[in-house]
């Protein structure tokens, strides 16, 4: 009747013959024999709970017993229960055998348990079991698994007989390593491969991202079995190919292969990767259909999916329906809320779960990392060691990171000494994560040190300090460090490339980007979401457009960052046409995303497109951020909206709970200054909560310098030379407000200051793309190799201006000479350069697009009016505030900048 109840997969009616055994009192429900047979029933019925409770309650056990409940506890995810067990069963002198080490052997593998697992191979020597090619392949696994591939090699070579199961596991030990050299060589050598071997070879080449090599061994196969599309699918999941791997799932039904559970806990996490929600929808409709929603990791997968893609009310219906849960269930849903921010639901979930794991804290103290709630996830480290539960190296990774995000050095190096009293100093992912605690925490030397003491250290740990040296602006010696790596992955570049960009070598970034190209490294969501802000930076609108391109072949175009990062770079390349279409077409999108389209309307002077938006938003499900209302009050600031504004940034607080940040209260005085209300600035200064600090009363100072108000002007440049003598701003603004109203020997008093304090002002410099190439221009610059004719250009420019009515506008010029000259000198303002340059070496009618790194002068401006309308060309030109879309004669601004 049991062997029934097991075919059957019945545990209802299995308990029920176990009770009316017991009811009725049968001699044979205490032998051992039976009692065998009940836990077998149990354990194969999925009720490891009374499996327990059958065998706590057996007399006498023999090897049969141990080895079914040892068994049981390592298949149901308890490795550290079937450890315990195993020393309980030689405590009672049963010996074990080879079932008994070959269930117990893969414990010590998932627990990194090498001591416990070199102690049972010297009981495996002493059983004279050594020479089982099972319990030998066991072995092998689990030293490479602990990460000892040189003793399971050894153990490999010295074993008298292999099958292909040892080929495969010294094979899968090479590849887990990362010398996938070896790991091919075995393959080669191995006498006969099965298809176990093919695919664990397929998974080697795909786990180590060269799916060129792993595509043609797929494809050589004679015919795919469902573990080998699993392979694929799985492999190009797990290295961030979430596109490739739902167009694998695609091909593998296509070619009339069923997928079976393992193919649905491989491509879930793929939907979830990539906010694929209607996809993962369908899978889900194929689960159900399959009815495959009872298998507890199938169910887990779909929880979070539907939790990392927003819908976390699905997941939590559907893990209220889970008629079981394990710890990744629970684990999974707990995750969810915290990943959407609901911290207070997440740990609601943590205190009902019936049997917490360390993975279970791990995930709350992630979460509260994560949220910048860092005091919490400091607070949950202590509580988890209070419950006697030992941090593991997931533990302090997380921890670190919650320190390095504050900046908590103290903290940080009392988590060290814990790091050293829990023996895991030498595990590589927690020294990568010190050393990356401490480099933000500006302890670059003591990052150094730990670097430098460490025996092993593997790619994390690398790029870590190459992140250091670059975040602290120190690029030779993070391209040093890079160049002396072993090895170099994705992350390695990409650490390069955001270093360059974050220090404001942009060109450097694009060239590194080439580089990397060129060496066969396939870039990752990373890769493009560093480098798109260097051609955003640039105004490089072309290789903006060849990066996307790349983007969409790599499959990251539906990642909410890279889709983010492409708004961005087209909005600030001038084109809010192709970033509204990144927008419109992205399906999930984040703060970030609204943000980025939002300022990219802001910067181009679209204020109703920008506040259009900004609504949308709010009623989206997105709430805005403190970004959101930086962007709308920059729209207003540049449109001379001023009710709008003010009406904006009192609804922060009042509604949203969002304190303004000082960003914000400069961007009300912006508002306030440019519309003309100079009184009404200076008393909101005045209010303000906290200390102004220096970039309050430069943008009052601009504002005076535009409305020229000499007197107010004067008091506070004066204020400014005392709170920052060394700020080139103030005295270039002063000296603009004397120029304009012809105060020279004023203006030759603020030089002078300037020159005994060593103070330089910025030179003005422009930057054109033109052919894929960035060409840099400064103020009078005769470096180019076509200066000859871009000043023959200019001079022809001029002449018809002329004829038009344009007249220089010298007023501006700082220097006390001869009208002429000051002509002349306006002649070379570096845009005007670029603006030549563009129209030489691009067809007629081609819009022509310019970056410069300061505001644009007011005869830089009316010239460009003047040009656009003589070439009948759209020039866009990007100053260091906004967007100007020079056309016909007209500029977007309305002349309001």
């Amino acid at each position: 009747m049991l062997h029934t109840c097991i075919a059957n997969n019945a545990l209802s009616q299995g308990k029920q013959i176990h009770s009316l055994i017991i009811h009725r009192g049968f001699a044979f429900a205490t032998r051992t024999f039976f009692q065998n047979k009940l836990i077998d029933m149990y354990v194969k019925c999925g009720s490891l709970v009374n499996a327990r409770r059958v065998f706590d309650e057996m007399t006498e056990r023999d090897g049969f017993s141990w080895n079914v409940i040892i068994a049981a506890y390592r298949k149901h995810g308890f490795p550290h229960e079937a450890l315990t067990l195993f020393n309980q069963m030689n405590r009672t002198g049963v010996q074990p055998d080879q079932f008994t080490f070959a269930s117990i052997l893969p414990a010590c593998a998932i627990l990194g348990a090498l001591e416990q697992g070199m102690y049972i191979h010297r009981s495996i020597i002493e059983s004279g079991i050594l020479s089982n090619v099972v319990v030998a392949s066991a072995l092998i696994d689990m030293y490479t698994k602990c990460g000892s591939v040189q003793k399971a090699r050894e153990l490999f070579d010295k074993m008298p007989q292999r099958n292909v199961i040892s080929w495969n596991v010294m094979m899968v030990g090479y590849a887990h390593s990362g010398n996938l050299d070896e790991a091919i060589k075995l393959f080669k050598e191995m006498p006969q491969r099965d298809v176990v071997s093919w695919n664990l070879m397929i998974a080697a080449y795909a786990q180590n991202g060269v799916f060129d090599e792993a595509l043609r061994l797929f494809k050589e196969m004679p015919q795919p079995d469902v573990v080998s599309w699993n392979t694929m699918i799985a492999g190009y999941a797990q290295n961030g190919y979430a596109e490739k791997a739902l167009e694998t799932f695609g091909q593998m039904q296509l070619a009339g292969v069923t997928p079976n559970p393992t193919t649905f806990a491989s491509i879930l996490p793929a939907c979830a990767k990539m906010g694929a929600l209607e996809q993962g929808m369908d899978i889900h409709e194929s689960i159900l259909g399959r009815g495959l929603f009872l298998d507890v990791v199938i169910a887990s997968a779909l929880v979070d999916m539907y939790a990392k893609c927003g819908s976390i009310n699905v997941a939590r219906q559907l893990f209220d329906k889970m008629s079981q849960r394990d710890a990744v269930s629970w684990n999974a849903m707990i995750a969810g809320y915290a990943q959407n921010g609901d911290l207070d639901e997440a740990l609601k979930l943590f205190k009902e779960m019936p049997q917490r794991d360390k993975a279970s804290w791990n995930v709350m103290i992630a979460g509260y990392a994560q949220n910048g709630l860092v005091e919490k996830a400091l607070d949950f480290f202590k509580q988890m060691q209070l419950a006697g539960v030992l941090p593991n190296s997931t533990t302090f990774a997380s921890i670190l990171l919650a320190c390095a995000k504050i900046g908590a050095l103290g903290q940080g190096m009392d988590i060290h000494q814990s790091i050293i009293g829990s023996g895991l100093l030498s595990d590589v992912v927690v020294v990568s994560a010190l050393i990356d605690m401490y480099v933000k925490c500006g302890e670059i030397q003591k990052a150094c040190e730990l670097f430098d003491k460490m025996s092993k250290r593997d790619t994390i740990t690398w790029n870590a300090m190459i992140a250091g040296f670059a975040k602290n602006g120190d690029l030779d010696e993070a391209l040093k460090l890079f160049k002396e790596m072993p090895q170099q992955d994705v992350a390695s570049w990409n650490v390069m490339i955001a270093g360059y960009t974050q220090n404001g070598l942009v060109e450097k970034a694009l060239e590194f980007f080439k580089q990397m190209l060129m060496a066969g490294v396939q870039p990752d969501q990373f890769t493009f979401a560093s480098i798109l802000p260097a051609c955003a930076k640039m105004g490089a609108f072309k290789q903006g457009m060849d990066i996307h391109q790349s983007a969409i072949e790599s499959g990251f175009l539906s990642d909410v960052v890279v889709a983010s990062a492409l708004v961005d770079m087209y909005a600030k390349c001038g084109s809010t046409q192709k970033a509204r279409e990144i927008f419109n077409k992205m399906s999930q999108r984040d703060a970030v995303s609204w943000n980025a389209m939002i300022a990219g309307y802001a910067i181009h002077g679209f204020h109703k497109d920008a506040l259009k938006l900004f609504e949308l938003l709010k009623h989206s499900g997105t709430y805005p951020d403190h970004v959101s209302f930086l962007c709308v009050l920059f729209a207003c600031s540049h449109a001379g909206l001023v009710d709008d504004g003010c009406k904006y940034f009192y609804s922060m607080g009042e509604f949203y709970c969002i304190m303004p940040t000082m960003d914000h209260y400069v961007c009300m005085v912006d508002l306030l200054g440019r519309a003309g209300d100079l009184g009404e600035a200076l008393n909101f200064i005045i209010k303000m909560p906290i200390k102004p600090p220096v970039i309050v009363w430069l943008c009052l100072l601009g504002a005076c310098r535009s409305h020229k108000n000499i007197g107010l002007g004067i008091s506070i440049a004066s204020l400014l030379f005392d709170l920052d003598p060394k700020n080139a701003a103030s005295y270039v603004l002063l000296s603009n407000i004397y120029a304009e109203v012809g105060r020279w020997d004023d203006v030759q008093k603020v030089r002078r200051l300037m020159k005994d304090g060593g103070i330089k002002k910025i030179p003005g410099c422009s930057w054109i793309e033109v052919h894929k190439m960035v060409h840099a221009f400064c103020v009078g610059d005769k470096s180019h190799p076509q200066t000859v004719e871009i000043y023959a250009m200019l001079a022809k420019l001029s002449r018809e201006m002329m004829a038009e009515g344009y007249f220089p506008d010298s007023g501006h010029v700082l220097n006390d000479v001869e009208e002429e000259e000051k002509e002349l000198f306006l002649c070379h303002h570096s845009e005007k350069l670029a603006i030549a340059f563009g129209l030489l070496n691009t067809s007629p009618g081609t819009t022509i697009r310019v970056v410069k790194n300061l505001r644009v002068c007011v005869d830089c401006h009316t010239a460009t009016k003047f040009i656009s309308k003589i070439v009948a060309r759209e020039i866009v030109v990007r100053d260091a505030n906004r967007f100007h879309h020079f056309k016909k004669g007209q500029c977007s601004c309305r002349d309001y900048w």
